[in-house]
Order: structure tokens, then C-alpha cells, then sequence
């Protein structure tokens, strides 16, 4: 029987861990500098939410030992891509389109991560409660940037920052706590079940 291979879930570990890490970066940037180039700005983080779908693509697929972190990134993973490639081709219309999709995509993302949190615990892992905090935390900001509670522009570039800092957070811990490597993996049953014995099935 042949190992299951471990490039997928190592690929999807280190991207989730890079990505989470560049959206903390981008919500640093909106924070302390919020006048950044629109149309700059946002390429980037168009081309940033497209890669993290593509990873999160990656994640699904890559049937991880628990498979917690990446079980619903299918959906999200499409989703990202998509609204990526919206930012990208209309960046200059940006403002009137990233706050709400954004809140929304947090507070979704965030809703689901508690779920998975409470699976988490039943797994036996004890730093479950991190994440359901820094769901809380970020769920909260994500709503606050659906809504739009300020009309200041630079505050509310701030409120983004904060909420991309919250999903950045969350993610990294998400990732780090419940995605387990295991070398010497074997493939599942039904995986197994698929492949021809020595040409029987033939």
C-alpha cells in the first residue's frame, strides 16, 4: 500500500501560514498608512485573496490527518478566487465594493471556524479555545465593516485593517492547531478501494 503523499497538506500548511501572515502585513499598511494608491492597493490584495483561494483549494484536497482546517475551503476557496479576480479588474471601484463583500466573507469564514473549533475539542485539542476567540474577534470587526459605522474613509480603511489583522490571526491559528502532518500517512479506505488490485479489477 502506498503512503499517502504529503507535498499537498505541507503546500496548504506553509501557504496558509505565508498568507495569513500578508494579510496581517495589508492591515498593518491600512492601519498606519491609510491612504494608500487605490489602484494599487488594490491589485494586491486581489492577487493575495486569489492565491489564498488557490491554497485553500489546495487545502481541501490535500485530505489532512484531521481534516478540520480545510474542510470547507472548497467553497470559500472559489469564493475568494472570485472576488479577487473582481478586485483585480476593478480595482478603482474598490471602495464601494470591498467593505461589504470583505465583512461578509469574515463573518462567514469566521462562523465556520467556530464550528471547527467545537470539532477541535472533540478531537481531543486542548488550544481549541484560540480559536473560537479570534473567531469572535474577527466575526466582530467582519461585521463592523459590513456596516460601515463611520463615514471617514481613513477610519474606515483602520476598520479593515483590523479586520484583515483578526482573519490573518485567525487563520495562522487555525492552521497551526488543527493541521496535522503525519510522514507515514496511509491512504484512506475508499481511496484504496479505487485503485485496481494487482489488475484484478482490470
Amino acid at each position: 500500500m502506498r503512503m499517502r503523499s504529503i507535498a499537498p497538506m505541507t503546500i496548504a500548511k506553509i501557504g496558509y501560514i505565508v498568507m495569513s501572515i500578508v494579510f496581517c502585513a495589508i492591515g498593518a499598511v491600512l492601519i498606519f498608512l491609510p491612504e494608500p494608491s487605490v489602484l494599487a492597493f488594490g491589485r494586491l490584495i486581489g492577487i493575495s485573496m486569489i492565491v489564498f483561494g488557490v491554497i485553500k483549494l489546495i487545502g481541501y484536497f490535500s485530505k489532512d490527518l484531521y481534516r478540520l482546517a480545510f474542510q470547507f475551503d472548497l467553497q470559500f476557496g472559489i469564493i475568494i478566487i472570485v472576488l479577487g479576480i473582481a478586485v483585480v479588474v476593478k480595482p478603482e471601484a474598490l471602495i464601494n465594493f470591498m467593505f461589504t463583500a470583505f465583512g461578509i466573507a469574515i463573518i462567514a469564514d469566521a462562523l465556520f471556524r467556530l464550528r471547527i473549533a467545537v470539532e477541535a475539542k472533540r478531537f481531543g485539542i486542548r488550544a481549541w479555545w484560540l480559536i473560537v476567540v479570534s473567531a469572535a474577534l474577527a466575526a466582530v470587526l467582519g461585521i463592523a465593516v459590513a456596516f460601515r459605522p463611520f463615514e471617514s474613509a481613513k477610519l474606515l480603511l483602520s476598520l479593515l485593517g483590523a479586520a484583515l489583522i483578526a482573519q490573518g490571526i485567525l487563520n495562522l491559528i487555525v492552521a497551526i492547531i488543527t493541521v496535522k502532518i503525519v510522514k507515514n500517512q496511509y491512504p484512506d479506505v475508499i481511496d484504496v478501494l479505487d485503485e485496481p488490485l494487482d489488475g484484478k479489477n482490470e
